[in-house]
């Protein structure tokens, strides 16, 4: 048999070739519409970025309709809770109008613009606004999912209006006092008509999710399909409190050194020299309860081990499996498989290797790392390029596109504290040189700088 008939780079051209589309979207046979459900100040828009951010992670292509931003474009000015009054009948007309509009966004980013998944982010607490809903959701043949969040904890609601509320366009002067106050009259004004889903008759048939007082219970109804049964399980998974996580790489390795991807090498002496200063990093922060992950690959493990303190080793954070071309450097695939390596740049998410994996692959193996990641307290997670890359992908919600060029140094740790809406970054270098294994996205460098500069995230570098 030759190469041109069965070689990796035939097998390549076919490959490529098949349809780009994630394996969770094959499970979403129709457009799902998730709606929100709650009085103010109860996490729903939380929630609501947060799946999102972890749908789109997975390869579902899901976007967030927020109602108070299509309010703010009506009514420019917010003067105080009565616009809420339900019986404000011009407010209440607004009000309509706003969702309407909003719903025939949802439409066209179902139908025309290649979404899969809409997030309709408002507090739709009466049974009129749900059956306004249901049947522009019936007259489109799409399917709906309800997520309420229900919550009678003072402490909780008034965290959340004092971290969010206070900031929010409604409220420029920002003055403390005078949003609480305003806000919690806004609370009562929904109060009035608040119709909470009834699971026993009127609302039995519908599925949905009830998440009361931030994830303490749940209660889950008529779950339909695939997708929704991964929505239920991540609100389950997702636990509101502080924490951080810390990633970073292993010490530089000889395989780093010699410019080979994959394999199973050994620390470099600057890779232990790292080794040695994380422990220092460790100590100097005061981790103590911290838990430390690693792959089940050497280089990770000799990282661990100079630390002095208890960790796991998870098969799943190993580096992504580069099949035939494991322990080669670049310029040794590009001799090799050259079509492989042309392939590669062309679409370096979807790429995979002859017998190994692509980023896509990577994603749905680290997805129960992502989960116990929500569910954990203070995390180091030493872990590979791919991997670290396919992590800080979905906590700083990054595209597939921008996934597998984002900068993961070697001997860098990267702090992730989530915050309101986003996540917050602070960057550690220990001082300890290494090579830069980095490659540039082809013919231009489109992430050049830090990778984590986005609305929501604010980033430091502090050499340590």
């Amino acid at each position: 048999m030759s190469s041109t008939e069965h070689g990796p780079a035939n097998s390549a051209e076919t490959r490529m070739n098949e349809k780009k589309c994630s394996w969770a979207s094959y499970m979403t046979n129709s457009p799902t519409v998730i709606v929100m459900i709650g009085l103010p100040a109860r996490g729903k828009t939380y929630m609501s970025k947060k799946l999102t951010r972890y749908l789109n992670w997975i390869g579902v292509p899901t976007k967030v309709f927020n109602l108070g931003v299509y309010r703010r474009e009506a009514v420019r000015a917010y003067k105080s809770y009565d616009f809420f009054r339900h019986d404000n009948e011009e407010a209440m007309k607004v009000r309509k109008q706003c969702a309407l509009v909003a719903l025939q966004d949802v439409k066209a980013y179902l139908l025309a613009e290649g979404g899969q998944i809409a997030v309709f982010d408002a507090t739709n607490t009466t049974r009129e606004r749900r059956d306004l809903i249901l049947a522009f959701v019936k007259e489109n043949a799409f399917k709906v999912f309800f997520v309420e969040s229900v919550c009678d904890d003072p402490q909780v609601i008034a965290a959340n209006i004092l971290e969010v509320k206070v900031s929010s366009p409604d409220y420029p002067e920002r003055h403390r006092e005078r949003v609480m106050g305003d806000f919690l009259k806004r609370i009562e004004c929904y109060k009035v008509t608040y119709q909470p889903l009834d699971p026993d008759d009127y609302d039995r048939d519908l599925s949905f999710i009830k998440v009361m007082n931030v994830g303490r219970r749940f209660l889950v109804n008529r779950v339909q399909d695939y997708i929704q049964s991964k929505i239920v399980y991540y609100l389950m998974n997702i636990h509101v409190h502080s924490h951080s996580i810390y990633l970073c790489r292993h010490g530089e390795s000889g395989h780093n050194v010699d410019g080979r991807i994959g394999g199973d090498a050994q620390l470099s002496p600057r890779g232990k020299q790292f080794a040695h200063a994380l422990r220092g990093f460790i100590e100097e922060h005061d981790l103590s309860d911290l838990k430390v992950w690693t792959s089940q690959l050497r280089r990770t493990i000799q990282t661990a081990e100079e630390l002095g303190v208890p960790y796991e080793q998870w098969k799943i954070l190993n580096e992504i499996d580069a099949g035939v071309c494991e322990e080669m450097t670049y310029e040794m695939i590009q001799n090799s498989f050259p079509e492989e390596f042309a392939l590669r740049d062309q679409d370096k998410y979807h790429y995979r290797y002859p017998g190994g994996e692509s980023y896509q692959d990577l994603v749905q193996r680290l997805e129960p790392v992502i989960m116990e990641l929500e569910r954990q307290g203070n995390v180091l997670v030493i872990c590979h390029q791919a991997v670290m890359r396919c992590l800080l992908a979905y906590f700083l919600d990054k595209s597939a596109e921008d996934l597998p060029y984002m900068k993961c140094p070697l001997h860098t740790i990267l702090k992730l504290t989530p915050v309101a809406y986003g996540c917050k970054v602070e960057m550690f270098y220990l001082n300890v040189e290494a090579v830069n294994t980095h490659r540039d996205r082809p013919l231009e460098s489109l992430c050049e700088g830090s990778d984590f500069d986005s609305c929501e995230a604010t980033s430091g570098c502090v050499r340590f």
